[in-house]
């Protein structure tokens, strides 16, 4: 009972530590006090970009920007096709303004179409349309040379009477810089997150101004436009810069109140989550809005203290009833009437050891969950492998009581004589395979394409945990190290060396992966068959 109630302070403490409040001088979005600007992009649920098929109605965007209108007085737009040559006619009646973009890219029939009718759209909506944005971040992607871009600018600019620019991350303006004699005002992209160093959240205010004032040294005369600047609420560090709540709100209401003091144009990225982009982006890349995708809900309200995890104490309750689970699972055990046994009190510390990890990491596995699965692929895998996280305490608990050695993947799958009868044996070893599978999966995709790539340090924590001390105190028996788990071993080991060393000392969410990496395999090494 002691040992269960010391569980569940250090549950509850984690808990209240972790949902911590914060309330900032400024709110990153004030009614009182509109922003600039903001990127809008109207794709909302099943819609996306990617799909030609995809036509935005005039009353999704009229919602859209009556919300807009409230926080903003103009709105950067990025194309004209999928039913955005709306955007400007429906903007014109809810009062706010348009820096109209030009989708550039390969694709030259479609670029023609992307011109002309930004074009018309410009000559139509001459007291909305203040600016057009011919192309965004094309030379990032190599889509088109620098000379060809100059000349489709000019030609643009000869036949309309707005101003004209291009848009791209800052540094390319320096590499392209006879792109600045074509354009009215130059607009660079300030994205602290996606620097080749990414910057922490703290300094990605000072590094804007920096990055603003370097640019505008390079190019004198001509107006230096902050075309996006903002910060991800969800997805994987890099190195020191972390996407959360609180520090998207920080960047946001720091750089606004940076643009204010300095007297320069910002345009904040961007108004709503965009989840289709989680699907070539991973969940970074569709956590970028200031309002949700989904609900369409502003995420920080003037007034209210923001909180990394707003339902905190609905996570630290359900973490725990996982540990009494845990400790009712190993309580239960000893208690069996055919067989009554006392415990070792090494096996209880284990049991609360496992109870507190599961107790505090589940809440942060579940809502993890709910912010990287995209599709139903995605929710499938995650939510298998919280399930089996979620599983792997309490019949590790079973086993430490009953003194089981941990399962092995001979005993589900293995031929007759190697194949166990036990319910439990073979649902705490399907936790384990699962565990060790999509473990796998990530470890793997973090060694050969990690940019996008989350870390599932919270459930696989929770899954390690228990089996590595179920593997110290309980150890197999003798037999043949099985060739599986082995190889299941090695690329724990390998992934653990190489994404710590890619991905940096600073960037904790990968070293604690890494650390879930090496628990996993030191347990898969020691199985036998």
């Amino acid at each position: 009972m002691t040992l269960l109630l010391i569980t569940l302070g250090a549950i509850a403490a984690a808990w209240w530590w972790l949902g911590i409040p914060v309330s900032l001088v400024r709110a990153p979005i004030d009614p009182s006090d509109k922003v600039q600007c903001i990127s809008y992009a109207p794709f909302r649920n099943n819609q996306t970009s990617l799909a030609p098929a995809t036509q935005v109605t005039p009353e999704q965007i009229a919602e859209d920007l009556a919300q807009l209108a409230k926080i903003s007085d103009c709105i950067r737009t990025y194309a004209t096709d999928l039913g955005l040559d709306q955007i400007p006619g429906l903007a014109a009646k809810a009062g706010l303004k348009v820096i109209q973009g030009i989708f550039i890219d390969r694709d030259r029939k479609k670029n023609a179409t992307q011109v002309e009718t930004a074009i018309r759209l410009a000559k139509q909506y001459p007291d909305t349309i203040i600016a057009l944005v011919v192309g965004n971040e094309v030379l990032l992607r190599k889509e088109m040379a620098a000379s060809d871009l100059a000349a489709m600018i000019r030609s643009i600019k000869a036949q309309v009477s707005v101003p004209v620019t291009y848009a791209d991350v800052w540094e390319f303006w320096l590499s392209n810089r006879e792109l600045a004699d074509v354009v009215d005002f130059i607009t660079i992209h300030i994205l602290p997150y996606w620097e080749n160093i990414p910057i922490p959240a703290e300094r990605a205010a000072a590094h804007a101004d920096e990055m603003r004032r370097q640019i505008a040294a390079v190019f004198p005369g001509k107006e230096i436009f902050i075309g996006e600047v903002g910060w991800p609420s969800e997805g994987r560090m890099r190195e020191s810069a972390l996407p959360s709540r609180v520090n998207q709100a920080r960047v946001v209401s720091e750089v606004l109140d940076l643009a204010r003091r300095e007297h320069f144009r910002v345009n904040l990225f961007e108004a709503y989550d965009e989840g289709w982009k989680r699907e070539i982006e991973g969940t970074v890349g569709g956590s970028w809005g200031l309002f949700d995708s989904e609900e369409r809900t502003l995420k920080y309200p003037a007034g209210v203290p923001i909180s990394n995890f707003p339902f905190w104490k609905l996570q630290m309750c359900s973490g725990m009833a996982l540990a009494i689970l845990v400790f009712g699972a190993a309580w239960l055990t000893l208690r069996k009437p055919r067989e009554p046994k006392e415990a070792r009190l090494v096996s209880w510390l284990a049991v609360t050891l496992s109870a507190t990890t599961a107790g505090i990491l589940f809440g942060v596995a579940a809502q993890r969950l709910v912010y990287e699965s995209y599709g139903t692929g995605g929710w499938l895998v995650w939510g298998s492998l919280l399930v089996a996280a979620t599983a792997s305490p309490v019949f590790g608990a079973n086993a430490l009581m009953s003194g089981r050695a941990p399962p092995s993947f001979a005993e589900l799958l293995g031929p007759k004589g190697y194949h166990t009868e036990s319910i439990l044996v073979t649902m705490h070893g399907l936790a384990l395979m699962v565990t060790a599978v999509i473990g796998t999966a990530t470890a793997l995709g973090l060694i050969f394409d990690p940019r996008f790539i989350d870390f599932p340090f919270a459930p696989l924590t929770m899954a390690a945990v228990p089996f590595a001390t179920l593997t110290l105190l309980n150890p197999p028996g003798k037999g043949n190290r099985p060739l599986a788990e082995s190889m299941f071993a090695g690329i724990f080991v390998a992934a653990a060396i190489y994404t710590g060393l890619n991905e940096g000392p600073e960037n904790w969410q990968a070293l604690w992966t890494c650390a879930a990496f090496m628990l996993l395999a030191a347990t898969l090494w020691r199985a036998r068959a």
